[in-house]
């Protein structure tokens, strides 16, 4: 008989507490080679791991019945096969995990107080994070890695679709790292995908310190619901970019195609293009006319652009539509951008403000006054000035990989990587200073002096 859901959880995450206080206790020369370990290991066992995810893409082709699903099916096994380059870029991605700076034990400042008090701040790991992960084993292999060396145990719960590789994947882990003496339950990978199992991870408040999110709308929405512990992480908010008036027009358009196109599905892709209306007219027919045709992006429009756009299905171009309330308030995470045009700076940032949260935004200006306001009045995890919002990422941003971009505000915005997987505490040395007024009159110490010997 299956034991139950709750009982199959508890079990696994009963033991989380004692081990992340080992783990978080591991010297960085150790983590470092641990991981190149499991790289190694993986390089090694490459074609037994696609061997494994052979086993996935056939799963997911049974699981396509009907003739007129073909499509579909083509699409969900494109998305589950594991090729040798992805296998590499796994590989790749942990050796740069292991040879990171380790962020534990860093002090981040120090002062001396005038009674001679030395105060420190020390990053230390938050504890147990849990993984709820939509996405490819890259992110499996990456969420484990950066848990590991940031000395946090990781909870991964992923895609049923990828659970041969997922299993293949662990038992490569689990290898290099008995080999090299890190905790057994350094991380833990839920095998059983029933949705109760995910949806009591989310509540696990007293085995949890923090969850990640990485996958759609509706995962993310069943989180935000339903988790009982601190969300470190969900990848979602909106893109926007704004087009300002006197912006160099071959860069803009190069910034717009490459913050939508060149990984459409992504967290900070373009969702929204605002464009200021003096420049409308030279900027936006080449632009979307490439977008429609070239990129084969369907782009829906404010009524101002669908009026400047007006002849071009009478021309043979593909059509532009109309777009709805809903539009301005939708990460669209596919081939799908919304374009408005608006009087001026003031209307761009209104927008901004009341179409949140904003994730990444980005202006495309030759003015430093509209740049710079920009940069202070927009409320987001990131903001871009003449540069893609795909650069909105770890390894862009100079701190190596990471799990997702964060558009909170109690803990840390932007890309979550190595140090944003660590908080911080104080650490104090003294030689004997007290609160005052002290309890005890000085008369007493007086006393206990005169007969020391």
């Amino acid at each position: 008989m299956e034991i139950p859901v709750k009982l199959y959880l508890d079990k696994l995450l009963k033991e989380c507490r004692n081990v992340a206080t080992a783990l978080a206790l591991l010297s960085g020369p150790v983590k470092s080679k641990v991981l190149h370990a499991v790289a190694d290991r993986l390089a090694v066992g490459e074609d037994t791991i696609l061997a494994e995810n052979a086993k996935d893409v056939e799963a997911v082709g049974k699981s396509f019945e009907t003739a007129d699903s073909k499509d579909r099916m083509k699409a969900a096994v494109a998305r589950v096969r594991l090729t040798a380059s992805q296998m590499k870029e796994i590989i790749e991605r942990i050796h740069f995990i292991a040879d990171l700076p380790d962020p534990v034990g860093v002090v981040t400042s120090r002062q001396e107080r005038p009674d001679g008090l030395l105060v420190s701040r020390v990053r230390v790991p938050i504890g147990v994070i849990g993984v709820v992960s939509e996405f490819s084993p890259l992110v499996t292999a990456e969420s484990i890695a950066l848990c590991l060396k940031s000395g946090n145990v990781c909870i991964f719960r992923g895609a049923p679709e990828w659970k041969w590789t997922h299993q293949a994947l662990d038992a490569r882990f689990r290898e290099a790292a008995m080999e090299h003496g890190v905790p057994k339950g350094a991380w833990v990978l839920i095998e059983r995908h029933e949705k109760e199992v995910a949806l009591d991870l989310m509540r696990s408040g007293k085995h949890l310190d923090a969850i990640i999110v990485r996958g759609g709308a509706g995962l993310r929405k069943a989180v935000a619901e339903q988790a009982k512990v601190p969300l470190l992480c969900d990848d979602g908010g909106l893109t926007h970019f704004y087009i300002d008036e006197d912006p160099d027009i071959s860069v803009a358009q190069n910034l717009v195609i490459n913050s939508k196109v060149q990984q459409a599905g992504a967290s900070n892709a373009l969702d929204t293009l605002l464009v200021q209306q003096i420049v409308g007219r030279q900027f936006l027919p080449p632009l979307i006319n490439r977008l429609l045709d070239q990129f084969k992006i369907e782009v829906h429009a404010c009524p101002k652009t669908v009026a400047l756009m007006g002849q071009m299905a009478m021309t043979g171009h593909t059509a532009i539509i109309p777009a709805t309330e809903a539009d301005w308030h939708t990460q669209f995470a596919g081939p799908i951008l919304a374009v408005k045009m608006v009087e001026d700076l003031d209307e761009a940032l209104a927008h901004i403000r009341t179409h949140g949260p904003c994730l990444t935004a980005g202006i495309a200006t030759t003015r430093y006054a509209s740049a710079m306001r920009f940069t202070r009045e927009v409320d987001a995890s990131a903001v871009l000035v003449n540069a893609s919002t795909r650069l909105h990422a770890g390894d862009s941003f100079g701190m190596g990989s990471d799990v997702g971009l964060s558009v909170g505000k109690l803990h840390a915005k932007g890309p979550i990587g190595l140090e944003q997987l660590t908080c911080e505490k104080y650490v104090a040395f003294g030689s004997g200073q007290l609160r005052l007024p002290h309890p005890v009159p000085e008369a007493y110490f007086d006393a206990i002096m005169l007969k020391r010997p």
